[in-house]
């Protein structure tokens, strides 16, 4: 198993039904896509510190579990990703960073 974690940071405040309907839209996208065994998403905590990111601070982390590296790589041509990006970038920039690798535990 993969696991592509993605680490959201919205530019500016985003509504919390924005949020939630963002957050959803990914996850049916990848759903649909087929490639995708597991699915997971959450909303920063927000902490003082978040102040002093060195990057930036996120606004939610989005988890999905492939089962191998085929599977995340057809991901990223999953039909609709462009125009979902598209879209919400145009309503809502955002920054994300990712990374892919074992299960953590």
């Amino acid at each position: 198993m993969i696991q592509h974690t993605m680490i959201v940071s919205f530019n500016d405040s985003v509504p919390d039904a924005e949020l939630d309907q963002f957050l959803k839209d990914i996850e049916q996208l990848m759903r649909d896509s087929g490639t995708i065994r597991t699915s997971a998403a959450r909303r920063h905590i927000r902490v003082p510190a978040d102040d002093h990111s060195p990057v930036f601070a996120a606004t939610a982390v989005v988890q999905f579990g492939f089962a191998d590296l085929d599977a995340l790589n057809a991901s990223f041509a999953a039909p609709g990703a462009e125009a979902l990006i598209r879209r919400w970038q145009a309503r809502f920039p955002y920054k994300v960073v990712w990374v892919n690798h074992e299960p953590l535990s």
